[in-house]
């Protein structure tokens, strides 16, 4: 009975703007790539839930779509999410780019969470591109805005300053029980993160339009007597030019796309895969709601 009562735990969001590195601190924490990266913003559509287990304490982190200005309904899907997160958190962490100065675009995050009850904590991030005297500066830009229950300036690429942050979060939490089993680091189903990886592919090599019209979807996975997983995925996307792009000349970029996307799959299944791909046109799929709910995107889940 002791031993339940030590024990702490919790939820805690990640807020911030688009490509300020908030899934690439979640994946360092976990050890393992739960949220997809790239150098687009606006990569994360989706709360994506993280799980950080110790002997002593369980951290249930959210990772939110960056806060943004909608143009779409995926958009205000995305900013709904964010917002959504927020509503019953034990801690939150507002994560800014030390690399850049303050902006309107965090003025306006500011404002979203003076109304917030659970601690803030300011993390500033990418500390390992600017000198100390310019991480004391930005510290010193953001340290009257809120009352902020700690400062931890870190560097999730790098490393920097996780343990001294996760150690201060901990303390923040209440006692509570073990919401999942000490090897699980998420909560969402293989298919989702599966389809998630192939998407990450197609915004490190697509340009342009393409990494914000694309969707993707996985129909079936199945393991055959071989033991290997066959994953049958549609790319989705809003026009005919782009679906020939994403094929590109005789499939290359199709090809290149599978053969990434095959790679972090396989690590993540722990299993041999054959990745099967087609590419498909959705007419403007993210300015309705009908077709957001077909490829993932629940608006009525973050409706409370």
């Amino acid at each position: 009975m002791t031993e339940e009562k030590s024990f702490k735990s919790g939820f805690v969001a990640i807020v911030g703007r688009p490509n300020v590195g908030k899934s690439t601190f979640m994946n360092k924490v976990l050890g393992q790539k739960i949220a997809i990266m790239s150098d687009k913003a606006q990569t994360t559509r989706n709360k994506i839930q993280g799980v950080y287990t110790t002997t002593d304490s369980q951290i249930v982190f959210l990772d939110t779509p960056g806060i943004h200005k909608p143009k779409h309904e995926l958009g205000e899907f995305m900013v709904e999410s964010a917002y959504s997160a927020l509503r019953e958190v034990d801690a939150v962490l507002f994560m800014v780019n030390a690399n850049e100065k303050r902006g309107p675009g965090d003025n306006f995050i500011i404002e979203k969470l003076r109304g917030i009850k659970a601690p803030i904590f300011l993390v500033l991030n990418k500390i390992d591109l600017i000198s100390p005297q310019e991480v004391m500066e930005r510290i010193e830009s953001y340290q009257d805005s809120l009352d902020f229950a700690e400062v931890v300036p870190i560097s999730a690429l790098q490393g920097n300053n996780l343990d001294q942050l996760l150690a201060l979060l901990t303390k923040q939490l209440p006692q509570g029980p073990q919401y999942y089993p000490s090897d699980q680091i998420t909560d969402h189903p293989e298919y989702f993160v599966v389809s998630e990886l192939i998407r990450e592919k197609i915004l490190q090599l697509t340009k342009e339009e393409i990494p914000h019209s694309v969707a993707v979807t996985v129909d079936k996975m199945q393991k055959n007597e071989n033991d290997k997983v066959h994953v049958y995925a549609n790319i989705i996307v809003e026009r005919s030019s782009q679906k020939g792009i994403i094929i590109g000349k005789q499939g290359q970029m199709l090809k290149e796309i599978g053969v990434r996307a095959r790679k972090d799959i396989e690590a993540l299944l722990g299993n041999k895969v054959y990745l099967e791909l087609w590419v498909k046109v959705q007419k403007d799929w993210r300015k309705k709601k009908g077709n957001l709910q077909d490829f993932g995107y629940r608006t009525s889940d973050y409706k409370n």
